[in-house]
Parts: structure tokens; sequence; C-alpha cells
């Protein structure tokens, strides 16, 4: 019996001290207080999730949101968040393959990206989002960014479809 516990404990220990494998951060995590309705918070991921350090975001567009055709994806961000993105890395993924976009852009000063695909995307579409070069905020903490869209021929007028609540630490 004292033979398997030393065991145990060797083994434990040796698991415990190997080093940990880095990941991203991804999904919503635990929202207590505060945030957007849970049926509204929207799934991602992003690579390094690191302060200060170069990043790709993969924001994700659950196929039972997007009722509607798409002719514009905007996303809106606080104020301060003080990060920077590359709006000639930007791109919309459908089963994991990019589509041709007409125009992106970054907006700084009112905090918003406006991605236009080249033809409408269709309703029901599951859309991944994913930008690359994107250099994270120096200060981390959490950032809300919120999807809206604009369906073709429709009047210029964005509709909410969730919020990416964003961790960087």
């Amino acid at each position: 019996m004292r033979q398997l516990f030393s065991a145990i404990l060797i083994t434990g220990l040796a698991l415990t001290s190997l080093p940990k494998i880095a990941q991203g951060q991804g999904l919503p995590g635990i929202t207590l207080f505060s945030g957007p309705d849970k049926t509204n918070i929207l799934n991602y991921f992003l690579e390094s999730g690191r302060s200060g350090e170069w990043d790709r975001y993969k924001l994700r567009l659950p196929a039972d949101k997007l009722n509607l055709a798409i002719a514009e994806v905007s996303i809106t961000y606080p104020d301060y968040y003080k990060g920077t993105i590359d709006p000639d890395r930007v791109e919309i993924r459908i089963k994991d393959k990019p589509i041709p976009l007409e125009e992106v852009i970054w907006d700084k000063e009112n905090h918003i990206i406006q991605i236009y695909p080249q033809e409408p995307i269709p309703a029901g579409t599951k859309v991944e989002i994913v930008m690359s070069n994107v250099k994270n905020p120096t200060f981390g903490g959490v950032f809300n960014f919120n999807a809206n869209i604009r369906t073709p021929g429709d009047v210029p007028m964005l509709r909410y479809v969730g919020t990416w609540i964003l961790s960087i630490d």
C-alpha cells in the first residue's frame, strides 16, 4: 500500500511540474453579472490572447443566428480597446474557405470594422470572420465586440446578431 501511495504521489508531482502547452483563448468563458443576454453571446478563438502581442481572431457567427442574407458585416468595439487591426488581413470564411471581399474598412475613430463581401452571403450560412495581423492592446481586459449585419437591398440599418466577449490577459 505504501509503494502504491508513493507511486501515485511521484506521478502526480511529475505531471504537474511539466510545462503546459500555451493555447489560445476561445469561447465566451464565464460572464457573471454583466454583458449581453446569454443567447446573444457568440463563440470566438484567439490564437494568442496575450496583451501586447500579435494575434489572430476567429469570430464565429452561427447559421441559426443568420436567418437573412448578408451584404455587410459590421463589428463595433469599445473605445477603450487600443489594439491595431489590419484591414488587408480580414477575411470571411465559409466552410473554412475565404470568400472574395469587396472592401474592408477599419474606422478607428468610430470603433467599427465594416466588411463587404462581393456577393451576398446566403441566409443560414455558418460564417467565420478571421482577422490576422492584429496587435492586441498593451493592457489586457474584457472587450465586447458586437456583430451586426445588413441584408441586400435593405435600408441602411444594421441588425444586431450577437456579441463576442473577448478576454485578453
